[in-house]
């Protein structure tokens, strides 16, 4: 993101000056929209620091089944909100509607949910260490551009009223449904020694790692 008014800046926000031949820009490290902080990593989107629900980076944050927009007590095939309803590929929806987007009915503003296409972007230009924050199991995700992190928590899955798999395994929320298969869709999977692309079932509850243009 280039700014060329500091006036623009808000408060507490890293600023660098990089001289290109005779002029030089104002290239924004970190910032906020609509109250939530974002980091730079030097890709298409934005990365926020937080998944929708949590206090901090570590923090697991809320569950949320694909395409729904709130929490609840069960995650199961029974209650979930679409079932084929929607997003059932004869429809044509391959993307959430922003209306079902948990990132941006919960957060507001432009943050929205990851395609992903955003995810393989992340996959590709990252390195990753798998380390301890907060007191929580993780990957440290450092841009190969700019140098900058973020952190994602190994926060586990919810499957009817239990979390399974906290700590040592970590999902997070596309918003593009698995084609293969329309009662999956994409989401972000890794453990300590993998970091990929996979499909899960909709009606799991899977936390929600938000991007902004």
């Amino acid at each position: 993101m280039l700014e060329s008014n500091s006036k623009a800046l808000r408060p507490g926000t890293v600023l660098h000056i990089k001289k290109i031949g005779e002029s030089a820009i104002n290239h924004i490290d970190f910032g906020e929209e609509n109250g939530h902080e974002w980091v730079d990593l030097g890709l298409s989107v934005k990365w926020a620091t937080c998944n929708v629900g949590a206090s901090s980076p570590s923090d697991y944050g809320s569950y949320f089944a694909w395409g729904e927009i709130s929490i609840k007590e069960n995650y199961g095939r029974s209650n979930y909100k679409w079932g084929q309803a929607k997003y059932n590929r004869a429809d044509g929806r391959l993307f959430l509607d922003m209306s079902d987007d948990a990132a941006r009915t919960n957060w507001g503003g432009r943050w929205r949910m990851p395609t992903d296409e955003e995810f393989d972007e992340l996959e590709s230009n990252c390195t990753y260490t798998w380390t301890t924050q907060g007191g929580k199991n993780g990957y440290k995700v450092t841009s190969r551009k700019n140098g900058n992190s973020i952190f994602l928590p190994a926060a586990g899955f919810r499957a009817d009223t239990s979390v399974y798999s906290a700590g040592s395994y970590g999902y997070f929320w596309s918003s593009f449904l698995y084609t293969g298969n329309p009662t999956l869709a994409y989401g972000l999977y890794f453990d300590s020694s993998n970091f990929g692309m996979y499909g899960s079932r909709r009606y799991y509850g899977l936390p929600v790692r938000p991007v902004t243009e």
